[in-house]
């Protein structure tokens, strides 16, 4: 019983092999199918714009090239401002307090622009000399006035170092005085009393004789306080 199983079972292995042998040798392997993708004809590659810097070379001459700089901080030649702890005191000024400083400069140019003030830089701070005047006359008649804005000159006239006005406001319009003078040499002065409100000193003044003949007319313009202007008048 147990040989008949054992030839059954062989020949079971034998068809078997016998039947794979034979799927083997029929059977053939499909390749994968490759598709590839249309192409549009109607799409153009892109074209490079010329007139993009980044897409043209540019041309370098190099004899024109200059050499780069040994500074490494590449200065160009301007030297750095040392460091310092100290803070300027400018960094902390009242913003305020600057506005209202400009404002001032400007103001006082305008004013000077337009006449109205002087400007105290040209203040003239030495004695003036009118030069001599001969006469015959008994007596000279003076005209006194501010030629600019009244702003509050004052000045003084003296004859021989003694006050004939020792402080006249001047006008706008003339203000007239008289000085008698001696035989010979008589030395006449007329000086600033102060600087008015828009600046210098400022007169014009004019010198008659006693028969209403004008001597001498003249007039100073931006004088300092205590400035002179003297005459030597001779009584021949």
């Amino acid at each position: 019983m147990r040989q008949l199983l054992f030839i059954i079972f062989m020949l079971g292995i034998t068809a078997r092999g016998y039947s794979q042998f034979e799927l083997n040798k029929s059977f053939k392997v499909i390749p994968p199918k490759v598709t590839v993708p249309p192409v549009k004809a109607d799409k153009a590659p892109p074209k490079v714009d010329n007139k993009d810097p980044f897409a043209v070379i540019p041309k370098v001459d190099p004899k024109k090239v200059e050499p780069i700089t040994e500074d490494p901080t590449y200065s160009n030649g301007i030297e750095p401002e040392p460091f310092s702890m100290v803070v300027k005191k400018k960094d902390f000024d009242d913003p305020g307090a600057v506005v209202m400083q400009k404002m001032s400069k400007n103001l006082d140019k305008t004013l000077v622009r337009e006449g109205l003030k002087e400007d105290s830089r040209y203040l003239v701070k030495i004695d003036v000399n009118f030069g001599d005047i001969r006469t015959k006359s008994e007596y000279f008649e003076i005209k006194c006035r501010d030629f600019g804005q009244i702003d509050g000159d004052l000045i003084k006239a003296t004859l021989n170092s003694q006050d004939v006005r020792s402080r006249l406001l001047l006008q706008n319009e003339y203000q007239v005085f008289r000085i008698y003078f001696k035989e010979g040499i008589n030395i006449f002065e007329l000086e600033a009393l102060n600087r008015g409100a828009l600046g210098g000193n400022t007169a014009e003044f004019q010198i008659y004789d006693d028969k209403g003949i004008l001597v001498r007319s003249d007039f100073w313009e931006n004088w300092d306080t205590g400035v002179k202007g003297k005459f030597i008048i001779v009584k021949e």
